[in-house]
């Protein structure tokens, strides 16, 4: 069947939070098995690839496929741009790239589990490391977004970490 130009559209709601102070939850036991979080020095484009896709291919992250590896290797090799990958029992199970380009802010630009690491209770954990990761820079504010495309508890999941919803939005994904 051939594509049309309404079927590589898809609607989405996106929502748009924010944390103004550290969490203020209690910190998440540490999960059982070998649990690994790591920040991950100037990824390889390709691992970043693998990672991306394996992670946000069920959910439709798209954005940075539509991106030269060249183009990758300059986001993600910045300074101002750190992925931490969470691994479980040597293997990767998630990743989160936080993005410290605007002055004083961090924005979780990305951030999941590997389908086998999703409903083993690793994503609170994950989120509370991410969240500490974010906040031992000189930051005054923590973004992230989700939106209806996302697993079904990535929104409460942010809220229940201490972010606020500030803003609504109806949007597009754009298939390549």
């Amino acid at each position: 069947m051939p594509s049309t130009e309404s079927s590589r559209r898809i609607p989405m709601t996106v929502t748009f939070l924010e944390m103004t102070t550290k969490p203020q939850v209690m910190p998440p036991p540490l999960p059982r098995g070998k649990i690994a979080y790591i920040k991950s020095e100037r990824p390889p484009v390709h691992f970043y690839r693998y990672l991306y896709d394996t992670v946000g291919g069920k959910y439709l992250w798209v954005d940075r496929k539509k991106i030269s590896d060249e183009k990758l290797a300059e986001i993600i090799q910045a300074p101002s741009n750190h992925l931490y990958v969470l691994y479980t029992e040597g293997t990767p199970a998630g990743m989160a790239e936080l993005d410290f380009r605007a002055d004083g802010t961090a924005n979780v630009a990305y951030f999941g589990l590997t389908p086998e690491a999703t409903g083993k209770r690793l994503g609170y954990f994950f989120l509370y490391q991410t969240c500490m990761s974010a906040w031992s820079q000189p930051i005054s504010k923590l973004l992230v977004n989700t939106c209806t495309l996302d697993h079904p508890r990535a929104l409460p999941l942010y809220q229940r970490m201490g972010f606020k919803p500030y803003a609504r939005e109806e949007r597009f994904v754009e298939l390549p």
